[in-house]
């Protein structure tokens, strides 16, 4: 079972550590108190894992979602990804691409499904277990 406890005071140091704002920080701790009102536990469950590494491969964001809940997924994505991860933003990736993207791994995609790598050195994974 997931650690909601542990999901929720990783988002509260980001917001210490200057990496999101506290708006943001409530949009993400509101999207887990959804994620855990939803959750279904399954062995064969699979995650889709959104990683952003600095430039010297320090993770900034390790967000792990079930694809059970990518409906959820969805739609925090629409609302906070481009400014919570604005390594999305400066590649071109869009709200319609992640819509795409959730799309396909509704109808089974999986692996290593988005790899960027900014000018500055920072990367962005999306990966589907």
């Amino acid at each position: 079972m997931v650690n909601f406890k542990e999901e929720k005071l990783q988002i509260l140091k980001m917001i210490e550590e200057g990496k999101i704002t506290s708006e943001e920080g409530i949009e993400l701790l509101e999207a887990i108190n959804e994620t855990k009102a939803n959750y279904i536990e399954s062995q064969q469950s699979k995650w889709i894992k959104i990683r952003v590494f600095e430039p010297n491969n320090n993770t900034k964001v390790n967000v792990t979602i079930p694809v059970a809940l990518l409906d959820a997924g969805i739609k925090l994505a629409g609302k906070v990804a481009p400014n919570f991860v604005p390594e999305l933003k400066e590649s071109g990736f869009n709200e319609k691409d992640l819509k795409e993207l959730f799309e396909a791994i509704k109808n089974g995609a999986s692996g290593k499904l988005v790899d960027i790598e900014t000018e500055n050195g920072e990367k962005v994974e999306i990966v589907v277990e």
